[in-house]
C-alpha cells in the first residue's frame, strides 16, 4: 500500500501595515490620557496635604485653648511663640466674645469674610502664623471665639469655635472650622 501523502499548505499571515497603524493610534491615546492624570492626580495630593496641615495646626492650637484652666487669672494667656489667647470674660456670659461667628448649613463656623485686622492679635482671638516645615512658607489665619456659661464672675464652661485658613502658599484651601466645649 502506497501512502500518499499530500502536503497541505497552510498561508500565514500576520498584521497588515493598517491594522498595526491602528493600535498604535489607540495606545497613544490611551497612554496621553493616563499622562493627563498625573497633574491631576499631583495637585489633589498637594492640596490634601495642606488641608492635612492646616487641620493638625487647627487641632494643636485647640488643644492651647482647652489645656488652660477654666478660669485663668485675667482671662489670657501667651504661649512659648509670643501670641497672646484671650480666653473669653466671664461677665459676659452666653455672647459670643472674639471672633464673628455664622451658621451655615446648620453648623457654626468662623466668619473669614471680613479683612484681617490691620494690627494682629486681634484682641487676642486670633492671630496668623507662618510653617517654617512648609516648603511654600503657608501663612495661617487663626480666629477664634469663645462663649461662656457661669454666673457672671466664673466659668463653669467654655465653648470655643477655632477657625483655621491658608492667607498664602500655592492653591486655594477651604477654612478648617473646630468646635468643641469644656467644662470642668
Amino acid at each position: 500500500m502506497l501512502h500518499s501523502t499530500k502536503r497541505i499548505r497552510i498561508r500565514q499571515q500576520g498584521f497588515s501595515l493598517l491594522e498595526m497603524l491602528f493600535a498604535t493610534v489607540i495606545l497613544l491615546v490611551g497612554l496621553v490620557a493616563v499622562a493627563q492624570l498625573i497633574p491631576a492626580s499631583v495637585l489633589l495630593n498637594y492640596h490634601n496635604r495642606t488641608d492635612s496641615a492646616a487641620l493638625v495646626f487647627a487641632q494643636r492650637q485647640l488643644d492651647i485653648l482647652l489645656d488652660q484652666p477654666l478660669n485663668p487669672p485675667g482671662n489670657i494667656f501667651t504661649d512659648l511663640n509670643g501670641n497672646t489667647y484671650q480666653l473669653g470674660d466671664p461677665s459676659a456670659p452666653n455672647v459670643v466674645q472674639g471672633s464673628n461667628v455664622v451658621t451655615i448649613n446648620g453648623y457654626t463656623v468662623i466668619d473669614f469674610s471680613a479683612a484681617i485686622p490691620a494690627a494682629y492679635p486681634t484682641n487676642g482671638y486670633g492671630f496668623t502664623y507662618q510653617d517654617p516645615a512648609d516648603a511654600n512658607n503657608a501663612t495661617y489665619d487663626v480666629r477664634w471665639a469663645v462663649i461662656i456659661t457661669g454666673n457672671a464672675t466664673t466659668a463653669s464652661s467654655k465653648r470655643f469655635i477655632l477657625g483655621v485658613r491658608q492667607l498664602s502658599g500655592s492653591g486655594f484651601s477651604l477654612p478648617i472650622t473646630l468646635d468643641t466645649m469644656v467644662s470642668r
